[in-house]
């Protein structure tokens, strides 16, 4: 059992649905990441939600002439769907409009407020006079003053990226009537960061295991030197301020939101039965936590959610890893909703099954620069790799075993050394594959997978059994329970990346108990008000993370087909359908 371990993941705004760039920024690598603790049996929990509030919700609202609650429940209820059916196993999906979530957020507030880490101060925002109302930022859109795009948003460029404020924008316009706003003065209240700068410095400088790219980036963030960041907002949706006087402000989203990792976890312990499980990733001073993001979050999870936990409570560990990722593109073109370039997770899954979608996203994971989803990547990785190394690799061997051996594994003779170098080869790969996964580097871990599966594709070709049977059938019983034994190890270093293909060969081989539980969508229960959630339903328990012997006679099972060929027409297909 290891030191606690506990994996987050942004929390994605429920306006829309998810596309393969959310999965492959964040989604996808935590559920691998956690599976892999799972297979060594190590105390580890995933968990994260929707996030609720904010203005992107409203717009959605106002466009489709819902609540916004009606709105976020109905995207919330299709993650939980689409997560199932990919395979992410979240210990917990909540989202952030519980009576649970405010509770934590405002006690946070309050007590940085009670210790002069928010301040109020007064700040200009735009008012549309046609409306009457203040604009919050995504409901002003202007020409971006980096990059010249005419149709930033009030809070970023979609075009260059750079983080915006409204009232920076040239020739602002109101998102919802057109028309010009103007400039007002409005008492906020604000984060004090500056007062945290210097044990951000020393955080953030100590931790030599995060990737480059993060490090330097918010190491970078706080040379340009910390400013307030106004934590509050004139809007109606939301969780209100704990201030007396001032109940009708509510939190800004990207102050509120982060808390979520911690209320998250709470929640998690309540339903566990168990309220102080928490505490555990949380106090113990080996604990470790993991924050799978996007680069666009780095800011937001190396610098403002620290300084929150540090001005609430000293004593909460703050975020170990960062493993953000870079962008994923799309045919070499960045993915764009509005123009719908994009793939749909949705979408997807309606024609494709879950495991070739996650083993390409994996194969070409943006971890340390933008990578480029291309369909017909997608389509030669599946039929070259997924169908003719992995799959006919564990389809031909159950086969002949089953045809030749009655049904059994069959009882092998002495080993040679072709035999027993095959056999050491496969056995180092849980620690060279597990320290891949370990350093979360998921590229090199399926890589370094998908070589040792070769592997045995040559160590079959050298023996060939199904001639080697004809003159001694001893000696290919003993060829194919080597490539038995093999495919069993790599059906382990493959599942935390393939868990449905895996559970599969893992079945064949004889097994009763699976590799993993399963994701379940339940309800929960808070007061009157009832809403869904994504929890994991563990299995045994047991650690399959080591090369077990596999044993000789146990009856074999029927094999479904682990991967379909994909016809390469499809290519034009899916291309017809962008944009």
């Amino acid at each position: 059992m290891s030191d606690p371990i506990i994996v987050f993941t942004a929390w994605p705004y429920a306006n829309g649905d998810l596309h393969l760039g959310h999965i492959a920024g964040c989604y996808l690598p935590a559920d691998i990441f956690t599976r892999y603790h799972r297979l060594r049996g190590n105390d580890v929990v995933m968990v994260s939600g929707s996030d609720s509030h904010g203005t992107p919700i409203m717009l959605k609202a106002q466009e489709l002439g819902r609540s916004p609650r009606e709105v976020f429940e109905f995207y919330h209820e299709r993650f939980l769907e689409d997560f199932v059916q990919l395979g992410i196993t979240y210990d917990l999906f909540t989202h952030t409009d519980t009576a649970n979530h405010a509770r934590i957020a405002q006690d946070i507030f309050k007590r940085l407020y009670e210790r002069g880490y928010i301040v109020k101060d007064v700040m200009v925002q735009l008012y549309c006079d046609t409306d009457a109302m203040p604009l919050p930022d995504r409901f002003v859109e202007g020409t971006c003053p980096h990059c010249g795009f005419e149709n930033a948003r009030g809070d970023q460029c979609d075009q260059c990226g750079h983080t915006l404020d409204a009232t920076e924008l040239i020739d602002p316009r109101c998102k919802l009537c057109g028309n010009t706003p103007r400039p007002i003065e409005s008492e906020h209240f604000f984060l004090d960061l500056p007062a945290f700068e210097d044990k951000l410095k020393a955080y953030v400088e100590a931790q030599t295991h995060w990737r480059p790219n993060v490090r330097n980036f918010a190491l970078n963030f706080l040379r340009e030197g910390l400013q307030r960041r106004p934590v509050s907002r004139d809007i109606a949706w939301g969780i209100p301020l704990p201030i007396e006087g001032y109940e009708d402000k509510v939190m800004y989203v990207w102050f509120e939101a982060v808390i979520g990792y911690l209320s998250g976890a709470v929640q998690l312990a309540h339903l566990q039965g168990e309220p102080d499980a928490w505490k555990r990733y949380w106090y113990t001073p080996e604990a470790r936590s993991y924050y799978f993001i996007g680069k666009d979050n780095i800011p937001f999870h190396a610098i403002i959610w620290p300084a929150e936990l540090m001005g609430y409570d000293e004593q909460l560990r703050l975020p170990y890893d960062i493993p953000a990722n870079e962008f994923l593109n799309l045919e070499g073109r960045q993915f764009s909703t509005s123009r719908n370039w994009a793939i749909w997770l949705r979408d997807m899954l309606s024609r494709y099954d879950p495991d070739p979608i996650r083993y390409y996203l994996t194969a070409i994971a943006p971890e340390t620069r933008d990578s480029d989803f291309r369909w017909e990547g997608f389509v030669e990785r599946n039929n070259n790799e997924l169908v003719a190394a992995w799959g006919n690799l564990v389809n031909r061997v159950v086969s002949f075993a089953s045809k030749r051996w009655k049904g059994v594994i069959p009882t092998p003779g002495d080993l040679d050394a072709r035999d027993t170098a095959l056999l050491e080869t496969i056995r180092a790969g849980f620690d060279e594959v597990g320290e891949a996964y370990e350093r979360v580097q998921l590229r090199d871990a399926l890589r370094l997978t998908m070589a040792l599966a070769r592997e045995v594709n040559k160590y079959l070709d050298d023996k060939a059994p199904w001639f080697q049977i004809k003159e001694d059938k001893q000696a290919a019983a003993t060829t194919i329970y080597v490539a038995l034994q093999a495919i069993d190890w790599l059906k382990v270093l493959f599942a935390p990346v393939l868990p449905f293909s895996s559970e599969k060969v893992h079945a064949a081989l004889g097994y009763a108990e699976p590799l993993f539980g399963e994701p379940v969508i339940e309800t929960v229960q808070e007061g009157e008000r009832a809403y869904k959630v994504l929890r994991y339903r563990s299995a045994s328990g047991r650690v399959h993370w080591q090369p077990t012997e596999l044993e000789a006679g146990r009856p074999l099972q029927r094999l479904d087909v682990l991967f379909k060929k994909l016809d390469e027409s499809i290519v034009q297909e899916e291309l017809s359908r962008l944009g």
